[in-house]
């Protein structure tokens, strides 16, 4: 394995970003399940925060691949969103959100949504740079 994937397989575990929120009716639709729109926020919050401890560089989103919605979240439900990074480019990388809920008084646990965001790392002038300096990939080999 090179220094970078060594690297980029360190960076991702220590990224995994888990947030646990509660369903409650400000956040739901009139169907009284979780509003579609305040689910993608929640998620795109999430691969920020997975993406920002990955690289610890200023990101913008650039795109959300296919967003699946499995499971209506009803009102009154707990959700986790699980943010890991996927997909490590240049000045980019992929974050593979998945969204859990569970009943707040049964052990019941479901996939209900998924997803994939993907950030650029910009600089001042807000232009592409590397998410992964070579320096800090010189560093790790030289710890290791």
């Amino acid at each position: 394995m090179s220094s970078r994937e060594e690297e980029i397989q360190r960076r991702t575990a220590q990224s995994v970003t888990r947030v646990t929120k509660a369903v409650f009716p400000p956040t739901t639709n009139h169907h009284n399940t979780l509003f579609g729109g305040t689910a993608l926020a929640w998620m795109d919050e999430v691969s920020f925060i997975a993406a920002t401890r990955f690289c610890r560089l200023p990101l913008v989103t650039v795109s959300s691949d296919r967003i699946d919605f499995k499971h209506a979240i009803p009102a009154g439900s707990i959700v986790e969103l699980v943010g890991t990074v996927v997909q490590v480019g240049n000045t980019s990388l992929k974050v593979s959100v998945d969204v859990y809920v569970e009943n707040m008084y049964d052990e019941c646990r479901e996939h209900a949504i998924s997803g994939v965001f993907s950030f650029v790392a910009i600089d001042e002038q807000k232009r592409p740079i590397p998410v992964l300096p070579e320096a800090a990939v010189e560093v790790s080999a030289g710890a290791a």
